[in-house]
């Protein structure tokens, strides 16, 4: 007798079990699933076999190869296209030419084989189902009989309320060659959906033979854990490969060249593969261990199933999982029941994979990770969320509208029950997708939500500083990556979100600790549709309306296709510019331009402002924070410039008091400031210190090293839409074209330079610095800044790139180059010195 062997599907409810080998071949108790098959049929004398592939046959037949080694013999069919699990069969009818078996190649079953030949033998039966009762007939296929065993109905996955029996189809069939002639040539045809019911139409000889043993249908994560754990607790015996080694009340089974070390504490049904090492003080419970593993010292596994080459370190305890091909497992980590960690994955040490989650192959978790979602599409998962005060990812595949949901439910925690916060986005579809999604979260906690639609960040910030809301969430496209969005977090005075902030959201969001508002207490959504009338009334009120307008400037300005354009060109017409646009439209498909289109625009914008006689060109970034200035011969400013540029202007125009800066900013912001009596007050490089310093009464303007400017007078935030009416205001009052006010900058020679740095080695290198700074004059603002007289050098660790800043400033261009490459080879060294 011949049987058939169903071995072609993709196993897609299996993944990510199934996601580099065909579903068959999956391991169980270190076997693949169809060897236990092969060995069931080959026990009742079924050893010509024809096995029917699809996915990955070559994976199959490279094991099984003839089955001369498993005394059997085999016939591999392959269809070319998918035909059914009957018209799979049918390709195969010319191996068929006498009574013949048909099973899955991803069944666990001991069902007695013989019983169900000789009960359709008996019967002189066309077909005959192997039938079982399971508790569960939903996800089968229900069949009834009569009292001769005659299938007189079927009932195909049925729901609870049309569920009339227990009894389910196994895959399990034996058949006669005339069966062939019911099963059309080149369809797709189903055994349960089109074959079967069509004999019992024509009242063909169709038996069901119930049996009785076990049975099940691995079709799963769950089922396969669920299986081994039937295997160890024996339920179902099945042959394992490794020999039992004598242990008092253990079942221990190990391969050859296996390892024990001393005091590995070993309970219940244990398997260790061939070559595999249990270090001493390692605790393992109902347990298989594949080929080739090491397991330290200090871990403890609980039904866990581990495939080959996995590395589990010290102090690991990992419940109820499965473990895939070349797996490491970092120190420490924890792992709940319900995980399937897949092939190549790296766990960091001290991670947290939480119940049920599932891990696709190739991906690195990072050392303290929380991992709380399935990770499928992106390549990490990061241990912290929060980059500074924002949370950032490629769109719909890192931050997808689950995981934003999730978000908003642990942002909506973090505030009071009943309070409002406000929320924006930019013009684009991906940033108005993931919002809408955020909001659920946040109303889901009972609290209130201001929508204000599409609108820039600066207007955000600007409401916020009012009274109503207790904070504020802005999205948007990153200027880097169009596929990753950003999402950015305020307090209630529109500043950016603290460390402490984020941690606390982020607290919340891995402990999943949320607050879940009653049926009658959901938040509300409501809109602010006056918020661009409010912002532009305090505009007005910020600069010198009267000065601009007896000047009627002209000017450029590229919008960037940014939310700036609805409203900023309409605010400088009415202060009496004449304006020249560039890119106002908005495209939410398109979004705003990306950092490489940037060069180019900038030269646009300077042959533009050159041709029309323009007093000065504008590049808004799309954040509409950050400006780029171009003079009115053309010149493109650097950052540096610019800011020593609007530092002069607000002296030369009567303004007095503080300037902050950044400690990376050049010395002349100081000469200039003294010469006016006025002070410079040095701060942290975040955007949040500059701020914080803003909010001084004293302080009359903060800038930054990148174009982005705060006036406190209207509103202590960056904003470069006042930035650009105020660069006009203060060209008016000084009636000097700008490219002359450049000119009267003292003059000094500011490098920068950065040197590529891992992670793990930047506080050793700061360290270092810091030694080697002993004997100068050194401040600690942020980073390191060692001065030579009027010249200094500064060394910083950028925050969120693998990165070491170096920035040198000196009267002389050759002291401070020769600065700079001094110290940035002394990064270098450090780096290797800190490599041995």
């Amino acid at each position: 007798m011949k049987a058939v062997i169903m071995a072609g599907g993709f196993g897609t409810r299996m993944q990510p079990l199934t996601c580099n080998i065909p579903k068959p071949m999956v391991p169980l108790m270190n076997r693949p699933i169809m060897l236990h098959i092969v060995e069931l049929l080959k026990k009742y004398g079924v050893t010509d076999l024809v096995m029917l592939l699809y996915h990955q046959p070559s994976v199959i037949k490279n094991f099984f190869r003839d089955g001369a080694d498993l005394g059997v013999r085999i016939t591999y069919v392959t269809p070319l296209e998918d035909m059914g699990t009957a018209g799979a069969v049918k390709c195969a009818e010319k191996y068929l030419d006498e009574r013949f078996l048909i099973i899955s190649g991803d069944l666990l079953t001991d069902f007695n084989l013989q019983k169900v030949i000789d009960f359709h033998e008996a019967n002189k039966a066309l077909s005959t189902i192997t039938l079982t009762s399971v508790k569960d007939p939903l996800q089968f296929g229900v069949v009834i009989t009569d009292k001769e065993k005659r299938i007189t109905q079927f009932l195909e996955k049925p729901g609870w309320g049309e569920v009339i029996s227990d009894t389910i189809n196994t895959g399990i069939y034996v058949l006669e060659p005339e069966i062939f002639k019911y099963i059309p040539e080149g369809e797709n045809f189903d055994f349960s959906q089109d074959l079967f019911p069509l004999l019992l139409k024509k009242k063909a000889p169709l038996f069901g033979f119930p049996v009785k043993g076990y049975w099940r249908d691995i079709g799963n994560t769950d089922s396969y854990r669920e299986a081994h754990h039937d295997i160890l607790k024996g339920k179902v015996s099945v042959k394992v490969d490794e020999p039992r080694r004598e242990m008092a009340g253990v079942d221990l089974r190990v391969g050859l060249d296996v390892r024990l070390g001393e005091g590995t504490v070993v309970e219940g049904t244990v398997v260790v593969g061939d070559n595999s090492q249990i270090q001493g003080g390692a605790e393992i419970k109902d347990t298989v261990i594949g080929r080739n593993c090491i397991i330290e010292p200090g871990v403890k596994l609980t039904r866990v199933v581990v495939w080959d080459n996995a590395y589990i370190k010290k102090g690991a305890k990992v419940v109820d999982c499965v473990i895939c091909n070349n797996v490491s497992v970092g120190t420490a980590t924890v792992m709940e029941e319900g995980g399937v960690i897949a092939d190549d994955t790296a766990i960091g040490e001290e991670s947290y994979i939480k119940r049920d989650v599932k891990i696709w192959p190739r991906k690195l978790i990072e050392a303290g990770s929380t991992v709380t979602g399935n990770l499928i599409w992106g390549e990490r998962w990061k241990k912290s969320l929060f980059e500074g005060e924002m949370i950032k990812g490629l769109t719909n595949i890192e931050l997808t509208p689950e995981f934003v949901a999730k978000l908003g439910c642990a942002y909506g925690t973090s505030l009071p029950k009943g309070s409002h916060v406000l929320v924006g986005r930019d013009t684009t579809l991906s940033s108005r997708m993931l919002k809408r999604s955020f909001l659920g979260g946040i109303l889901s906690a009972g609290v209130n939500v201001r929508d204000i639609r599409m609108v820039s960040l600066p207007i955000l910030r600007y409401k916020l500083r009012t009274f109503g809301e207790v904070g504020g969430v802005h999205f948007r496209q990153s200027l880097e990556d169009p596929a990753t969005t950003e999402i950015v977090f305020l307090d209630a005075d529109g500043l950016d979100f603290s460390s402490s902030m984020g941690k606390n959201i982020e607290r919340i969001f891995y402990k999943e600790n949320f607050r879940r508002a009653h049926h009658m207490e959901p938040g509300g959504i409501t809109e602010l549709p006056q918020v661009m009338d409010f912002y532009r009334e305090g505009f007005f009120r910020g600069v010198d309306q009267q000065l601009i307008r007896g000047s009627r400037p002209k000017v450029v300005v590229d919008f960037n296709h940014s939310p700036a354009g609805q409203i900023l060109p309409q605010i400088l017409n009415d202060l009496g510019c004449e304006v020249i646009g560039l890119n106002t439209y908005l495209d939410e498909q398109r979004g705003s331009k990306t950092v490489d289109e940037k060069p180019n625009s900038l030269q646009q914008l300077a042959k533009i402002v050159m041709t029309l006689e323009a007093r000065a060109g504008f590049w808004l970034d799309p954040t509409v924070e950050e400006v780029v200035l171009v003079d009115e011969t053309g010149r493109i400013c650097q950052p540096e410039e610019f800011l020593a540029l609007m530092t002069l202007l607000m002296v030369k125009t009567g303004a007095r008091g503080a300037f902050a800066v950044p400690v990376s900013a050049p010395s002349v912001i100081e000469e200039i400031a003294q010469e006016n009596g006025c002070s410079v007050r040095r701060t942290k490089s975040m955007d949040r210190s500059m701020i914080e310093a803003a909010i001084s009464p004293e302080v009359v303007m903060a800038g930054s090293m990148a174009g982005r400017f705060a006036f406190p007078k209207f509103q202590a935030a960056f904003d470069g839409m006042f930035t650009i009416a105020k660069t006009i205001e203060l060209s008016c009052a000084t009636g000097v074209p700008l490219s002359r006010v450049l000119k009267e900058v003292p003059k000094s020679s500011f490098l920068q330079g950065k040197v590529p740095c891992v992670w793990e080695k930047k506080g050793g290198i700061m360290r270092k610095m810091s030694e080697d700074s002993l004997d100068k004059e050194a401040s600690f603002i942020d980073g390191i800044k060692v001065s030579f007289g009027n010249d200094w050098v500064l060394v910083l660790p950028d925050q969120y790139q693998p990165v070491i800043h170096v920035v040198a400033e000196a009267k002389d261009p050759k002291t401070a180059q020769k600065l700079l490459e001094e110290y940035m080879q002394k990064v270098e060294r450090w780096k290797k010195e800190l490599a041995q």
